[in-house]
């Protein structure tokens, strides 16, 4: 599992409409917020993604791009982003590879079956494409104030601090 001091994995993925987002376009200029959530449209996922979309001018005010990524297709995530007017950024991680180098693809057992499914996790990641923050199997409800303070806990006025 990725932790805190670690580079992030670099990605390249399609947003929900069609455009390629790169976190090597962002390095140096934007810290990211990574929102690993299983299934567009499903309850929980549906009420995070609204709670950091609603906070976004905040994130925005401290150089920070939210991205929330699960293994839906883009089709998928443009009707989600227009069904709940989301403000955050939705990317693509079809083949899951994505998923994978963040250890959020995982088995897990739901009424005694096991399967393998996204565990909802979130990677706070510098300007620097250092891991910051990385939280795993999370709740939804109000993860996204608690991730507002991580990031406000290095960044003062949109400058961020380097250090741990």
């Amino acid at each position: 599992m990725l932790e805190a001091g670690h580079a992030a994995p670099t990605f390249e993925l399609p947003d929900s409409d069609m455009n390629m987002a790169s976190s090597e376009h962002f390095l140096g200029s934007k810290n990211l917020v990574l929102f690993f959530y299983p299934k567009d449209s499903t309850p929980g996922c549906t009420l995070e993604a609204i709670e950091f979309s609603d906070l976004i001018d905040q994130f925005t005010a401290m150089d920070t791009l939210v991205f929330g990524i699960s293994m839906d297709n883009f089709v998928s995530h443009a009707a989600f982003r227009d069904e709940q007017g989301l403000a955050v950024t939705l990317l693509s991680d079809i083949d899951g590879a994505f998923c994978e180098a963040y250890g959020v693809w995982q088995e897990r057992e739901r009424n005694g079956e096991k399967r393998k499914g996204i565990i909802r996790s979130t990677f706070v990641v510098d300007k620097q494409g250092i891991i910051r923050h990385s939280l795993y199997d999370v709740k939804p409800k109000g993860h996204a104030m608690q991730v507002l303070e991580l990031v406000k806990g290095f960044c003062t006025g949109g400058v961020c601090t380097g250090g741990f």
